[in-house]
């Protein structure tokens, strides 16, 4: 099983990015799938996770600008981040937690914002 991560690059402050996340290989079920993110000198932090029921998740400080959503018939999760700050600018880590096993990362994708 592997998670592709793609849809990062650059982009001015106050725009907008679409992340998404594939699981390749696998016929799993998902019970959790999300986003994280590391900025340089920083821990890796929860951005935003969404169960397979629709439960969600996110952190205080992209909450009303992000939203995540899932394709479960595609294995598939998304990021749309709208707003974007300075300080969102990090290598951002999709993640997916099965129902049973170990969880799976996927590769990092660089979100650069620049003012």
């Amino acid at each position: 099983v592997q998670l592709q991560a793609s849809g990062g690059g650059l982009v001015q402050a106050e725009g907008s990015l679409k992340l998404s996340c594939a699981a390749s290989g696998s016929r799993f079920r998902f019970n959790a799938m999300g986003w994280y993110r590391q900025a340089p000198g920083t821990e890796r932090e929860l951005v935003a996770t969404i169960h397979e029921i629709g439960r969600t998740v996110y952190a205080d400080s992209v909450k009303g600008r992000f939203t995540i959503s899932r394709d479960n018939a595609k294995n598939t999760v998304y990021l749309l981040m709208d707003s974007l700050k300075l300080e969102d600018t990090a290598v951002y880590y999709c993640k997916a937690t099965p129902w049973s096993g170990v969880s799976i990362w996927g590769q990092g994708t660089q979100v650069t914002v620049s003012s």
